[in-house]
């Protein structure tokens, strides 16, 4: 019984690792392929775009009083 029990959790353990082993490499092949494309493609990068450059001003301050108002009352 104590041998399985050992081998259960070498068993979890090396699972445990593989599955943080993979993680990582997730996280180091987003990075590389965003300092990839963020290279080469600098016009397709969010801080460039301005999707909201044709709303009124008067149109946004209405809508933060709105979103204010709104949470204040529910909050």
């Amino acid at each position: 019984m104590t041998e399985q029990i050992s081998s259960g959790i070498e068993l979890m353990f090396a699972g445990m690792g593989i599955v943080y082993l993979f993680l990582i490499m997730l996280v180091v092949a987003i990075n590389l392929m965003s300092a990839v494309i963020l290279r080469y493609f600098p016009e397709s990068s969010p801080k460039f775009r301005s999707e909201f450059s044709g709303i009124d001003k008067s149109t946004v301050a209405a809508i933060s009083a709105a979103v204010h108002h709104y949470r204040s009352k529910h909050h």
